[in-house]
C-alpha cells in the first residue's frame, strides 16, 4: 500500500533545524534523494545526513561518494543515537542526540580539518535550548504537507519494541511562546503535531491547547491511548479545532502487549473510540503483527474489530526490532534474529523468527490486513457517522491508499504540494488563517486577544 507519496509526505526538521542553526556567513543547501538527484559535484564543503534505520545503507554509499571527493561526511538522527557503534565506520563525525549544543562546534572543527569521531551533548538538555526550523527555506512545491511543528522531543514511555526504550532518547518539552511562534510562521490553519507522543505532558498540552483558542486551527497529533483518562483534554482539542488522532492501540491482545511494556488497557478501547469519535475527531490506528501473543487468527480478529469500530485509517507494522531498542536485545540474545539486512527493518518485513506464526504467515497476514481494510467493501462499511469527516476520510481511503499509485502519477504531473493543499481544501476548507485588518498580522492568540506589539 506504500508509494512514494509517503516518502514525499513532509520535509525533514531535522535538516531545517541544521540549516537554522548554521551561521550566516556559510551557504546551505538541503536535497531529499526522495524528491530530486543527489549532485556529488556540487563542490560543497562539509555534507551532513540524518538517517533513520532502514537508510543506514544508503546513506553510507551517499558518504562514501563524496569522501571520495575529500568532503567530510557527518551522520546524526534517530538510528545514529540510539546505536552509534554501527554507524561510526561509514562517516567521518557522528551527532549523537540534539545537535543544538554541538553544530556550532562541529563546523569550526570542520573548518579546522579537525573533525572529532563522535559529537554529544546531552546532559540536561532542556525544551529552551530547542531551535525552531528553518520554516522559510521549504519548497513547499516537493511535498504533500510542509506545515509540521514539534511541541517537544521523545516520549516519557519506554515501549520495548520503540526507539524511545534506547539509552540516549530525551524528554523535553518546549516553551509554549516557542510553539505558538512557529505555527504563526507558518501562516496557515491546518497544523500537524509530529510530537511521538503529544500528550506525554497531560499538564502541558492542557495548557498549550489554551493558547490555541480562538486560533481557528485545523489540526492532528499522535497520542496514546492514555487519552482516555483526561477527558477535559479530549474537550479541548475538539475545542481547538482537532480533525485526527494518530493512536497506538498496537495489539487488541493483552497478552501481545505484554511482552513490550506496553501498558494499554485492551478492555477500554471501545471506549477509548467512542469518546474521540463522539467529539468529531477521526483516528489513525496504529497497529503491530508478529507480538509474541499473536497467531495466524490475530490478522482477522483485528481487522473485524477495526470495520466494526468504523476506523477511520491503518497505520499497520510488522514488528521490527530496532538496534539499540529492548526489543532487539533480548530477540538477539534468544537467536531470533533471521535477517541483519538493514534496508529491510522498515516495518513491511519479517527480520525475526515470530513465536506464534511462521514468518510467511505474519508477512502474507501484514499485506492480507492492508488490502482487507481498504478493500471498497471495508472502505463503505467504515464510512464515519459523522458528516464533518466523510469529505477526509474519503480522500485518504481512496487517493492515498486504494489508488495511491495513481494519485502518484498525477503528482508527478502536478507538483504534489499543490495536490495536497488541493485535499486540504476539500477535506476541511483550510485556507490561510486570517489577518488582523488594523495590523495585517495572523492573529497569536486569537481575536479575543490583542495582537502584542512587534507581531508582524
Amino acid at each position: 500500500m506504500d508509494t512514494d507519496l509517503k516518502s514525499r509526505m513532509s520535509p525533514s526538521l531535522a535538516l531545517l533545524t541544521l540549516m537554522a542553526l548554521t551561521p550566516d556567513e556559510h551557504n546551505t543547501v538541503i536535497i531529499n534523494e526522495n524528491a530530486e538527484e543527489i549532485d556529488y559535484d556540487c563542490g560543497a564543503d562539509l555534507v551532513g545526513i540524518t538517517i533513520t534505520l532502514d537508510v543506514l545503507p544508503r546513506a553510507a554509499g551517499i558518504s562514501a561518494e563524496f569522501k571520495k571527493r575529500g568532503v567530510p561526511t557527518i551522520a546524526g538522527g534517530i538510528h545514529v543515537t540510539c546505536s552509534p557503534d554501527d554507524c561510526l565506520p561509514f562517516f567521518d563525525a557522528l551527532c549523537v542526540g540534539p545537535a543544538e549544543r554541538v553544530w556550532a562546534t562541529i563546523i569550526k572543527d570542520a573548518e579546522k580539518g579537525s573533525l572529532q569521531k563522535l559529537y554529544s551533548d546531552t546532559d540536561g538538555f532542556r525544551g529552551n535550548e530547542i531551535i525552531s526550523p528553518a520554516y522559510n527555506r521549504i519548497d513547499k512545491r516537493k511535498y504533500l504537507y510542509s506545515n509540521v511543528v514539534l511541541t517537544g522531543r521523545g516520549c516519557p514511555n519506554r515501549c520495548g519494541f520503540c526507539y524511545n526504550s534506547c539509552e540516549n532518547r530525551l524528554y523535553v518539552r518546549r516553551p509554549i511562546p516557542d510553539v505558538l511562534k512557529d505555527i504563526n510562521s507558518l501562516g496557515t490553519r491546518h497544523i500537524f503535531f509530529v510530537d511521538d507522543n503529544f500528550i506525554g505532558d497531560p499538564k502541558y498540552t492542557s495548557e498549550l491547547l489554551v493558547e490555541l483558542e480562538g486560533m481557528n486551527l485545523i489540526w492532528g497529533a499522535a497520542v496514546t491511548t492514555k487519552i482516555l483518562d483526561y477527558p477535559d483534554l479530549l474537550d479541548l482539542m475538539q475545542k481547538t479545532g482537532c480533525k485526527s488522532l494518530f493512536i497506538g492501540f498496537e495489539s487488541i491482545n493483552t497478552a501481545s502487549l505484554k511482552g513490550v511494556n506496553k501498558d494499554n488497557s485492551v478492555e477500554c478501547y471501545e471506549a477509548l473510540v467512542e469518546a474521540i469519535h463522539s467529539r468529531g475527531i477521526m483516528i489513525n490506528a496504529s497497529m503491530v503483527f508478529g507480538l509474541d501473543g499473536d497467531c495466524a487468527a490475530t490478522f482477522d480478529h483485528t481487522l473485524n474489530w477495526l470495520v466494526k469500530m468504523r476506523i477511520e485509517t491503518l497505520t499497520s507494522h510488522i514488528l521490527t526490532p530496532y538496534p539499540g531498542t529492548e526489543l532487539y536485545r533480548s530477540m538477539d540474545c534468544a537467536g531470533r534474529i533471521i535477517d541483519r539486512n538493514l534496508e529491510k527493518y522498515n516495518t513491511a518485513n519479517v527480520v525475526f523468527e515470530p513465536m506464534g506464526m511462521t514468518a510467511k504467515e505474519l508477512y502474507d497476514g501484514y499485506r492480507r490486513m492492508y488490502r482487507a481494510f481498504y478493500s471498497i467493501k471495508n472502505i463503505i462499511r467504515r464510512y464515519p457517522k459523522n458528516k464533518a469527516q466523510r469529505k477526509a476520510y474519503l480522500l485518504f481511503n481512496l487517493f492515498y491508499r486504494k489508488f495511491g499509485r495513481l494519485t502518484s502519477i498525477i503528482t508527478h504531473i502536478i507538483p504534489i504540494g499543490v495536490i495536497g493543499k488541493i485535499a486540504s481544501k476539500i477535506s476541511y476548507k483550510a485556507g490561510a488563517r486570517p489577518a488582523c485588518p488594523a495590523t495585517g498580522a495572523l492573529p497569536e492568540h486569537g481575536p479575543d486577544k490583542p495582537v502584542p506589539d512587534g507581531v508582524i
